[in-house]
């Protein structure tokens, strides 16, 4: 067993790695420099059994983060009370840092029973949807007693009767219902490659290539205010060639388009706690690790870059200040 120190470095972003159950052996028993780890937490809804008994132990060195599937915050069906019961007793045991779910529509009611997709389903973004996301939000934060983090989505149809572009809608969402943005960079790219083969309307420009890509991922993120972003996810998914779909499937390292527009963010909404996602063809908790150490990387070039410059600034002030005294 080993101790680590889950104090943060000042000035850094938390920067942290979604644990699989191939990796729980390796969290408990090779030390890893990152700041929490985040679960699905509906891996531990089940009570008791050696899932949470690893958990437990994983909880003694790691800071937890719950990210949830189930709660469907977009649906007009609201999630089952079993459900966030259920979540609300992992955050009573778990005390974790972030909770998160997603912009989606899960639930409906089928032949008189309450159903779950099995999918995370994109939703129109208008006024309608905004009322009912906003009552679901709020009613997973009074059951849970904490504020959750809401990850905008990779959605592969666009539904018609939005009025909103997405992080409009989102930050709207923020604003009545007093959540917080999980912004998930991979999700925005992938959005940005698929759109020309998804949208409901002829005048929706192409992003083809990476440059315009890059640049409609910025301009999502120039819409959202610094204190309504509460975490980012980074993740690599397989490349695809021009004219296929892409899908956020998170099988690959992050890819080099999802780090450029990282370095952006940091650069626009500070030390912002940060998660690195792989979920299909794992790789060894060192490759996984690695991941993490990349964008630590990242982190202190930029919080480095902007200190200088604080500095070089207040020093210009000062000179500025002294040759007025002396005339």
């Amino acid at each position: 067993m080993f101790s680590l120190n889950k104090k943060p470095t000042a000035g850094l972003p938390l920067i942290g790695v979604g644990l699989r159950h191939h990796h729980f052996e390796d969290a408990l028993n090779s030390p890893a420099n990152i700041d929490f780890i985040e679960v699905h937490a509906e891996n531990f809804f089940a009570q008791g059994g050696a899932s949470h008994a690893m958990l437990s132990d994983i909880a003694q060195h790691y800071h937890i983060s719950l990210h949830a599937t189930s709660l469907g915050l977009g649906s007009s069906l609201p999630a089952p009370q079993k459900q966030l019961a259920q979540l609300s007793n992992l955050v009573e045991r778990y005390q974790p840092i972030l909770i998160s779910d997603h912009a989606c529509f899960s639930w409906a009611e089928v032949s008189g029973i309450d159903t779950h997709a099995g999918d995370l389903l994109p939703i129109p973004f208008n006024d309608e949807s905004l009322q009912m996301m906003v009552a679901n939000v709020e009613r997973a934060q009074q059951q849970l007693g904490q504020q959750i983090l809401v990850e905008n989505l990779s959605a592969y149809i666009e539904l018609p009767g939005s009025t909103y572009r997405e992080a409009e809608f989102l930050v709207k969402l923020c604003q009545q219902s007093g959540c917080k943005l999980l912004i998930d960079l991979n999700n925005l790219i992938v959005n940005a490659t698929n759109q020309p083969l998804l949208s409901c309307s002829a005048k929706t420009p192409s992003f083809s290539d990476q440059e315009n890509i890059l640049a409609y991922a910025k301009q999502w993120l120039n819409r959202v205010p610094k204190s309504l972003v509460g975490e980012i996810h980074l993740a690599g998914c397989t490349q695809v060639a021009d004219g296929e779909m892409m899908i956020d499937d998170h099988s690959q390292p992050v890819s080099d388009t999802v780090w450029h527009l990282y370095h952006y963010a940091l650069q626009q909404f500070g030390a912002v706690a940060t998660l690195i996602e792989w979920d299909e063809n794992l790789p060894s908790w060192q490759t996984l690790i690695a991941e993490a150490e990349k964008a630590k990387l990242i982190a202190k070039e930029v919080f480095s870059t902007a200190q200088k410059t604080a500095a070089l600034n207040k020093l210009s002030s000062n000179h500025l200040k002294d040759i007025s005294g002396e005339q």
